[in-house]
């Protein structure tokens, strides 16, 4: 919002500098981005009129000029501007003046004659960027005033930066009474009074949406002059404000739409035909802008149209065919309130913006909707003539304004000074909020132009910005602090990061927003139902809620390998969302922790000593293993849409599903045309999170006994099954059982596999006997022939 300050000055005046003022509007919530003079400093140059125009005798685009100056001796000026004529007024720098750009004005001869000063352009003034010629001035400019003073030019520009629910601040008149309300200066808000109607003509309105359009102004005008010139003050005041001059209409409701902070906008009413109707966009509808764009129209769209053609799109921008020209004399003014819901975010779906859709999608004053259509009247009738009819209004149900309760002692506490009633009753009274008191509790009751109050906490934050962030001390927290137990049984986060960074993972944190195709390729989701799709995601790829880690994951590998990394370690802690009816705290969706992680490329870092061997299932296996060690995991054959069907484990920990590992299917290795597939792995994080109890085990001090057995069982027949059925089954003095060989091959029955283990036993108490180690030993084959029908390998 771009305004002039000697325009805001004239609605309310406080005792501060420019930059005070800033600083103050700032620190009440309304952000000044820019404070700027409109013009740079110059002096010594005045309003003058050009008497005489002759020729140069020695230049042909030079002119002698006579110039009244106002002393009553005309002074002679050398003017080479190919406008320059007489009886114009124009700027004139008097010898001694000094302009931008450090030029300084001296009498000087120019081609043999005398020149005593300089006619001016609006670019030779620094108050434009261009310009073809001298700076024409209106006829009753008064000769010899400043022309700083004549054209304010020792002015300012504010630039604010408002949020979005301060939409009462889009006006001069919002901007107005917030300075009075932070200053205590008294305001002169503009009086607007009914302008009675001289003619009888009139437009009938209808509501067909009476939810997206509430209310509805409308004012027919005859006998216009559509060529009368904009007054300069207000074409000053509109350009200050970043809007530029067209004509006078327009410039009028521009005008008004600054002051008073209502869009207004005017139809050619000679093209319309019978009633004005807001409604709802009808299939198939086209619409020409004023923008020269035409558009079809959704049907969620609200229209302002006439029996026969849609007219504009509502609260955003007129249509070409009906809209107001040079040539007009009678023209439909109307002034509207469209509810913000109906106009968000229509503007933006076809490209472009408006001044209009930037406040009606915000909110703006329904009360004070007739009041702009009056002023509006008022100021046509002053600068293009005409006669007015009388005002056609269009009624339904308008927003609700409930009263909202604060309670004195809870402002209190909450902004942590003492304020009391009666600084409260203050500050509510010069922000022109209505209100009853009961006790030290206050019912407050929003004003039509505040959107924004529908809570204590709003109300709350009122105060402060009257009280003043400044005013508030900044206290040191005080808190009684305790020592939290750390459970012995819990490891933080933060810990099992960092064991994962010790294996040589790094991590990254990808969006939980990812695209659909990695919904159906990593999760096998491909049923709308089983998506979580976006209301409103950031970009169109991605627009579902992921269901696990693996595609940002690869997406990231991807990246990578584009970047010549051939060795790549990542890991990944973040939500992952399940559709679940019963889940809490968010109804219907689960959101588990999930750790991801992705092995590529060498099993070491290159070196003289690797060996270049690449990482395979079993080395992600081994970091899994470290991260839960010292529990005992089980891994289970999987079926996974994302892994590789023959290279991919469930990970149980005592019976319960705790992840899954595995190879990049080949069909997805393919399609992200990776040169080898990477080791995927997804783990419950917050299982990863518990660690074991530590528990002490009496280290023996006798020697143990290693023996080796190896046994054929059937090819099909899994380890673990097999260590699951010798649970229990062995002799107490057995410690561990490792696998160390498998073999296939001569020697070895068709179907059948060799498996060598080695076999450790130990007592705590006292050496072992060969007697009792051959006993447990025959235990241990017998239990394998038994269960599993084992044979001993000759």
């Amino acid at each position: 919002m771009k305004f002039s300050e000697s325009w805001l000055r004239t609605l309310v005046d406080p005792k501060l500098t420019s930059e005070e003022l800033s600083h103050l509007l700032t620190m009440a919530g309304l952000e000044v981005e820019d404070l700027a003079p409109v013009a740079p400093a110059f002096n010594q140059v005045i309003v003058a009129q050009v008497l005489e125009v002759v020729k140069h005798p020695d230049a042909d685009r030079l002119n002698v000029c006579q110039v009244d100056i106002g002393t009553g001796t005309p002074q002679q000026i050398v003017c080479g501007a190919p406008n320059v004529a007489a009886g114009l007024k124009v700027p004139c720098a008097l010898p001694g003046a000094e302009l931008p750009g450090d030029f300084r004005i001296k009498v000087a001869k120019v081609r043999g004659i005398e020149s005593s000063g300089m006619l001016c352009s609006a670019k030779e003034l620094g108050i434009a960027e261009e310009a073809s010629g001298l700076l024409i001035l209106p006829a009753d400019a008064p000769v010899g005033q400043s022309i700083r003073q004549y054209l304010e030019l020792d002015d300012n520009v504010f630039e604010i930066k408002l949020t979005p629910n301060r939409a009462d601040c889009l006006s001069l008149q919002g901007i107005a009474r917030e300075v009075g309300a932070i200053t205590g200066a008294l305001t002169n808000l503009p009086q607007v009074s009914e302008v009675a109607a001289s003619i009888t003509d009139s437009r009938p309105v209808v509501l067909d949406a009476p939810t997206a359009c509430p209310l509805y102004y409308g004012r027919v005008v005859k006998n216009v002059d559509a060529k009368a010139p904009t007054p300069e003050w207000m074409k000053r005041r509109l350009e200050r404000s970043g809007i530029r001059s067209i004509s006078a209409l327009v410039d009028i409701t521009n005008y008004v739409m600054l002051e008073l902070g209502q869009p207004l906008h005017a139809f050619d009413n000679t093209k319309l035909e019978g009633a004005v109707h807001a409604r709802m966009a009808k299939p198939e509808e086209k619409l020409l802008l004023l923008n020269e764009q035409t558009i079809p129209v959704e049907a969620d769209v609200l229209m302002i149209a006439d029996e026969a053609k849609p007219l504009a799109m509502a609260g955003i921008m007129g249509g070409e065919e009906s809209g107001i020209t040079l040539e007009t004399s009678e023209l439909f003014l109307e002034s509207a309130f469209f509810a913000p819901k109906a106009i968000a975010g229509r503007a933006r779906r076809y490209g472009f913006s408006s001044d209009a859709s930037h406040r009606f999608e915000r909110g703006v004053d329904f009360g004070g909707t007739k009041r702009a259509i009056e002023r509006a009247t008022e100021l046509i009738l002053a600068v293009c003539g005409g006669q007015a009819g009388p005002v056609v209004e269009a009624k339904a149900d308008l927003p609700a304004r409930p009263p909202v309760r604060l309670r004195a002692a809870r402002a209190e506490k909450v902004l942590g000074v003492p304020l009391g009633a009666e600084k409260i009753a203050s500050i509510f009274s010069g922000l022109a909020l209505s209100f009853t008191r009961e006790g030290d509790d206050f019912l407050v009751t929003p004003p039509t132009w505040r959107f924004d109050m529908e809570i204590e906490e709003d109300l709350i934050e009122e105060i402060a910005r009257l009280v003043g962030y400044d005013n508030i001390p900044a206290h040191a927290p005080r808190a009684r602090m305790a020592m939290l137990r750390q459970p012995e049984a819990q490891r933080p986060a933060y810990r099992v990061r960092q064991m994962l960074a010790d294996r040589g993972y790094q991590e990254v944190v990808n969006f939980a927003f990812v695209e659909e195709a990695w919904e159906a390729d990593f999760a096998a989701k491909t049923a709308e139902a089983d998506l979580i799709r976006l209301a409103n995601p950031i970009a169109s790829q991605m627009a579902v809620m992921r269901s696990n880690l693996f595609g940002g994951l690869i997406a990231n590998l991807v990246t990578n390998l584009k970047r010549k990394q051939s060795r790549v370690r990542l890991f990944e802690v973040g939500r992952t969302f399940h559709r679940d009816a019963a889940a809490q705290p968010v109804a219907g969706y689960r959101q588990p922790w999930r750790l991801g992680g992705l092995a590529f490329g060498g099993a070491l870092p290159e070196g003289w000593g690797s060996g270049g061997r690449k990482v395979d299932f079993y080395d992600v296996k081994g970091d899994i293993e470290a991260l839960f060690a010292p529990a005992e995991l089980r891994f289970e054959k999987l079926a996974h849409p994302a892994l590789h069907p023959g290279r991919a484990a469930r990970i149980l920990l005592n019976g319960e599903d705790v992840g899954c590992l595995g190879e990049l299917h080949p069909e997805w290795v393919q399609k992200y045309d990776l040169p080898n597939a990477p080791v995927l792995f997804e783990l419950d994080f917050s299982t990863l999170k518990a660690a074991a109890v530590p528990a002490y085990a009496e280290v023996s001090k006798f020697p143990p006994v290693i023996r080796d057995l190896a046994v054929v069982v059937d090819q099909g027949l899994a380890l673990q099954a097999l260590l699951d059925g010798l649970q229990g089954q062995v002799s107490p003095l057995v410690r561990d059982i490792q696998l160390f060989d498998v073999y296939v091959g001569k020697g070895v029955p068709e179907n059948k596999k060799s498996l060598a283990f080695r076999i450790v036993m130990q007592d705590t108490q006292r050496t072992l006997q060969d007697s009792e180690v051959d006993a447990a030993m025959q235990q241990l084959v017998s239990c394998l022939e038994q269960a599993f029908g084992a044979q001993l390998r000759a």
